[in-house]
């Protein structure tokens, strides 16, 4: 069982980190296999940092023996996904949106089909725009068939649609993302026969 956290902060300690490595600690208590990936390490390298839609099938073929494929054969074995991003004019971060817009050729293959996903999302106010955001990153996931979880855990709040802090506050926020790292593992092991790979 692998829950992989995406970090889409340019940041890699800053507050969207930090709830991915609370959310995945609470996954590893659970038993499963967790890994800390950042966008923009994934990024280095690429001539062009976002999708070109050069070709259609997508072949690949611009991240071919990159950073960026070696992140991508680590999702494809991943049971879990858990999106990070801060809040970048109420919507997701500029290095999310790039990598995940490169994950084309793992939709037409199919490769996240029925993992289980959710996201985590730092503002930097109260109302900064963080649920746009986690229905930005749902729909990202949708669009790859993923299973996306939220709220209606059987004993615990984890958001409605995910886990949510405003940046440099300790709120109850990083307790929502442990509840939320559990439920991803918990489901991730329920639905482990729907991934065929």
């Amino acid at each position: 069982m692998l829950i992989i956290g995406l970090n889409g902060s340019p940041r890699p300690d800053g507050g969207t980190a930090r709830l991915l490595q609370t959310a995945l600690a609470a996954a590893a208590a659970a038993g499963a296999q967790t890994l800390l990936l950042h966008a923009v390490e994934g990024l280095k390298g690429q001539k062009v940092p976002f999708c070109l839609h050069c070709s259609s099938p997508c072949s690949g073929e611009c991240y071919k023996d990159t950073r960026l494929a070696e992140f991508f054969n680590l999702l494809c074995r991943a049971d879990g996904l858990l999106l990070g991003s801060p809040v970048y004019f109420g919507t997701v971060s500029a290095p999310l949106k790039a990598f995940w817009d490169k994950t084309r050729k793992l939709r037409k293959e199919k490769m996240l089909l029925n993992v289980v996903g959710a996201g985590v999302v730092c503002g930097g106010s109260r109302f900064g725009g963080q649920e746009p955001t986690l229905e930005t990153l749902a729909a990202m996931m949708l669009c790859h068939g993923m299973t996306v979880v939220g709220d209606g855990h059987y004993d615990a709040d984890p958001g409605h649609l995910g886990a949510c802090i405003r940046y440099g506050e300790e709120d109850d926020g990083f307790e929502r993302a442990k509840i939320l790292g559990q439920r991803v593992a918990e489901v991730a092991w329920a639905t482990q026969h729907l991934r065929k790979r």
